[in-house]
């Protein structure tokens, strides 16, 4: 990874390259500055697709198939094949299909997930020989999306990296949806009036079989830092996206 605004994780198979976006180093301006990856909030489409060129250019991978999805909040996970997006993630920047969460096992596709406070999870095998992006927001945890996506990595040793996403700090909630978590995750991951999905991430994780110690965690509150990330919660609908990033290496 070349690009200084991004977060790349290290200790990875040698064959595959991750990381997180941030903010920094785009073209958009307004709430969505600066590099805004998503089509949601009223952006520009031509700083989008600069936006995302620049990412695939600064860390490394095509553009032509890398991947998004239309997320929506669900468990559904999508396969994708060689082809990758088969251009739309510079081109129409349509989602690939409705669901949030995607597995390949074809060398250079590059699968994202975005996201302004809801966690990004990227997922590999031991072996290098499959990968996976998970967007999941409170309703995807409660879902198991998480689970679901695990799954779909299928057998070996499974790793994942946990990105940068809204802290308990900022995301109070009600009381329903403070029970449902607890219920669901534990008691802990309810911090006074707010819940912490981060840690509900990393339980749902181990409740699919994923080691605790292959849990890599990106540090960041994407409603605290508002330097580095967007954050629906803080700014609102009309915010930028971030994303994770994960592709094995196109021999």
């Amino acid at each position: 990874m070349r690009a200084p605004d991004v977060i790349s994780i290290a200790g990875l198979p040698p064959n595959i390259r991750a990381a997180f976006s941030t903010r920094a180093g785009g073209v958009s301006g307004g709430t969505c500055a600066s590099r805004n990856l998503g089509v949601t909030s009223g952006d520009d489409p031509e700083a989008v697709r600069a936006n995302r060129e620049a990412l695939a250019t600064g860390c490394g991978f095509d553009a032509a198939r890398a991947v998004t999805l239309t997320q929506v909040h669900g468990a559904d996970v999508i396969e994708v094949g060689p082809t990758g997006g088969a251009g739309r993630f510079t081109g129409s920047l349509a989602g690939l299909a409705d669901a949030d969460a995607c597995v390949t096992s074809a060398p250079g596709v590059a699968l994202l997930t975005q996201g302004a406070d809801c966690v990004p999870v990227l997922l590999w095998n031991g072996d290098g020989s499959r990968v996976g992006a998970v967007h999941a927001g409170w309703r995807g945890l409660v879902a198991g999306v998480l689970g679901a996506g695990v799954t779909a990595m299928g057998q070996g040793h499974i790793a994942a990296a946990i990105g940068p996403c809204i802290g308990p700090c900022c995301y109070p909630v009600d009381d329903a949806l403070r029970a449902t978590m607890a219920q669901q995750f534990g008691d802990d991951v309810v911090a006074g009036d707010a819940v912490d999905l981060r840690r509900a991430a990393r339980r749902a994780l181990a409740g699919a079989g994923v080691d605790d110690a292959a849990i890599t965690d990106v540090p960041g509150c994407t409603s605290c830092d508002d330097e580095r990330f967007f954050s629906y919660r803080r700014d609102g609908a009309g915010t930028g996206r971030q994303a994770g990033v994960i592709w094995l290496v196109d021999a």
